[in-house]
């Protein structure tokens, strides 16, 4: 099995380094031009089903490549972003003077403390498991791309590699960036990783890249 696994297009929030999570965010005209273009870089590749978050920046990403190809878009709210709760639309700094309690927690423990009304990391990291147990289920031998956000890519990539999902900070991925794991008997192989030459020149880079 083959997976493309590609982050959402640039909106106006990833410009202002402001927390998305499960808001409904659209892409911005920066963001739609990334999108646009990796569409055409993949348009060539063999794509067997499309996958993708139900959030519009993420689904709107996955219509413009799956528009290449002869595949429909399946939505499944399991690739959403963590939930951030209260503090969606917030700054870290913001968050940090408001709930400095609280942050400080969660950074000491990002297994099991949430932000107000949100998610743990570990309910993250069930959902997107059980999407790639599916995926090893019913789509064995095939090639498939799926258009999520970063948190639920950067465990994407940590679970085929047996790494914690405390390490998927470690796995930096740009706005409509592009990246790749094959899976074999004997493990996986990460043949791709934060690809962005497609954006050369660069289309909406900035530095609230890493929000998620």
């Amino acid at each position: 099995m083959k997976l493309f696994l590609v982050r959402h297009g640039q909106t106006d929030w990833n410009i202002n380094r402001r927390f998305q999570g499960q808001s409904d965010v659209p892409l911005n005209e920066a963001g739609r031009q990334q999108a646009t273009v990796l569409a055409n870089r993949l348009s060539s590749e063999h794509i067997d089903v499309v996958f993708a978050s139900d959030l519009q920046r993420a689904h709107e990403t996955a219509r413009r490549i799956a528009a290449q190809h002869t595949c429909d878009v399946r939505l499944d709210a399991r690739l959403r972003e963590i939930n951030f709760g209260a503090w969606e639309g917030l700054t870290y700094d913001e968050i940090k003077h408001n709930n400095p309690a609280v942050l400080a927690a969660r950074e000491a423990d990002i297994f099991t403390t949430v932000a107000p009304d949100g998610e743990t990391l570990n309910q993250l990291t069930a959902r997107v498991e059980s999407v790639l147990n599916d995926l090893h289920t019913h789509y064995a031998d095939q090639t498939i791309l799926i258009v999520a956000h970063g948190g639920p890519l950067q465990i994407l990539l940590c679970l085929p590699l047996n790494l914690s999902p405390s390490k998927y900070w470690q796995f930096h991925l740009a706005t409509a960036s592009l990246s790749q794991i094959t899976f074999y008997p004997a493990g996986a192989i990460i043949n791709l990783l934060n690809d962005t030459c497609h954006l050369s020149p660069p289309i909406g880079r900035g530095q609230g890249e890493g929000l998620p």
